[in-house]
């Protein structure tokens, strides 16, 4: 009998604790960028483009949960071979609403532009009340 071998792959992961004010999503998109154009020199490697797409994506989700959530969030932004996750958790237990995009509102279209760009958009209950909005980009 053969054992099937799963190819390694690298993994790198952060975390930040963000505060409740709309600075946050720029401070998000800062530090997600610096982190994803890091892993160029270790061990994975993120294209420029797959960058641009994470570092909106971080501002968007960080955006609603510091605007519609009481209190601040927590991101996660994780790289593994060619796909780059990207997970938001806030305090509140409502689940985002998608609205259909309209040139007459000002907002309202960033999940759908997160949606559009991720592979996969998922959200769980977090443990402690609250919940998780998860993008992955592959």
């Amino acid at each position: 009998m053969r054992a099937h071998q799963r190819a390694h792959r690298p993994t790198e992961r952060v975390e930040y604790a963000l505060p409740p004010e709309l600075a946050s999503a720029g401070r998000a998109r800062r530090l997600a960028s610096t982190f994803l154009a890091g892993t160029r020199r270790r061990k994975t490697e993120v294209a420029a483009e797959r960058v641009d797409d994470a570092t909106l994506v971080v501002s968007e989700l960080v955006s609603n949960a510091v605007r519609y959530a009481d209190g601040g969030c927590r991101l996660s932004v994780e790289v593994t071979g060619n796909r780059v996750t990207v997970q938001v958790t806030d305090a509140s237990p409502e689940r985002p609403r998608f609205q259909k995009a309209s040139v007459d509102r000002e907002g309202g279209r960033g999940l759908t532009m997160v949606r559009e760009l991720a592979h996969r958009l998922e959200v769980v209950g977090a443990h402690r009340g609250g919940k998780t909005v998860r993008a992955v980009l592959a």
